[in-house]
């Protein structure tokens, strides 16, 4: 098995996905959306923000 065919199974399997929600907390994704700000340039502050919008989305919580 490929390391590609590796990723893809780790990525779509039901329980790292349920595993990734559980970490998908507002205060998690908005820590890291800041760091993420904090090292990127002004620039990118926009498209931070929407990616941390939608993890928060995909986390349910």
């Amino acid at each position: 098995m490929g390391l590609f065919d590796k990723a893809k199974e780790l990525a779509t399997d039901p329980e790292n996905i349920e595993k990734a929600k559980e970490l998908l907390t507002d205060e998690n994704v908005d820590a890291a959306a800041d760091t993420l700000k904090d090292i990127a340039p002004d620039q990118a502050d926009g498209a931070i923000d929407g990616l941390a919008d939608k993890a928060k989305e995909f986390g349910g919580n």
